[in-house]
């Protein structure tokens, strides 16, 4: 979701600068921050921005200055002789001098000097072109999040490449997990002197046993989770990526059960290197619409 658009229009002597940037967030939280000239027009970009981005926490800051460098600006004749008499009235009364530069003093008050770039007369061709530049920055973010995009289905398919990798490693422990278990127990179980048992019912508690700790299951549904996972990847439908997160989610439920149920250390050591994987794919799903 992350990405950055830019656009730029010249209307009349105005240059007109937009720019877009997005971060990840679970829905659309947009902020719009206008010039006061521009404000009507604050709600239809709103209306732009859920229109073509789903979600992230958008900002979008649109600017307007001269197009050439030099600002026009009008002198304020009203509030110059405003500011004239009142000065005149001031220095009758309190008996003061009159200014030795009235042009310096004056044009140095307050709104004397107009800035037309700045202006609240704005024509509707004027915002017309804020919601083209606005439009242009939205695609320009839109081909930025699709670059990103491209790089994080690479970047999935070679994490769920090196795990289903890893994942193969758990048949060649597996096979010889239950005859170490069986013989530790066995083995515990002739240390003990004077103490006999029904061999019968100790290959019942050991199938029993041995039944609880399989991961057969586990197995058959990571496996499942795995091929899920490249096929909503490779979808065609937009909008995939709070399913991709869910689906990391029970490879990591998969993953975890076998880890807790290995009872072995080489097993583990396999969970372990999954879980590394698996977490760099959850890091980076958070930025897949």
């Amino acid at each position: 979701m992350t990405g950055f658009g830019k656009a730029v229009k010249v209307f009349g002597h105005k240059k007109i600068t937009v720019e877009v940037k997005s971060l990840n967030s679970k829905q659309l939280d947009a902020s719009v921050r206008l010039p006061m000239p521009y404000r009507s027009v604050e709600l239809g970009l709103r209306g732009l921005l859920a229109q073509q981005l789903q979600r992230g926490k958008v900002d979008v800051f649109v600017t307007s200055e001269s197009a050439d460098g030099v600002v026009p600006v009008n002198i304020n004749l009203p509030q110059l002789k405003l500011y004239k008499q009142q000065i005149e009235t001031m220095t009758q009364e309190l008996g003061l001098p009159q200014p030795n530069d009235w042009h310096l003093m004056l044009l140095r008050l307050p709104d004397v000097l107009k800035n037309e770039a700045t202006t609240d007369d704005v024509c509707d061709d004027e915002l017309a072109v804020v919601t083209q530049a606005t439009d242009e920055a939205l695609q320009s973010l839109i081909e930025f999040r699709a670059q990103e995009g491209r790089r994080l289905e690479q970047f999935f398919e070679e994490k769920i490449s090196a795990i289903q990798q890893i994942f193969g490693e758990v048949d060649k422990y597996e096979n010889s997990r239950v005859e170490r278990i069986k013989t530790r127990i066995t083995d515990s179980l002739a240390k003990l002197e004077g103490v006999d048992y029904d061999n019968n019912r100790l290959e019942q508690e050991l199938i029993f046993y041995i039944e609880k700790l399989d991961i057969t299951e586990e197995k058959i549904r990571l496996q499942n989770h795995i091929n899920y996972f490249l096929e909503t990847l490779h979808a065609s439908q937009p909008g995939q990526g709070k399913k991709l997160g869910f689906i990391a989610q029970e490879m990591g439920r998969e993953i975890n059960t076998m880890g807790s149920k290995a009872n072995q250390a080489e097993l583990q050591q396999v969970v372990v290197r999954m879980k590394d994987q698996l977490e760099q794919i959850k890091e980076q799903v958070l930025n897949v619409l």
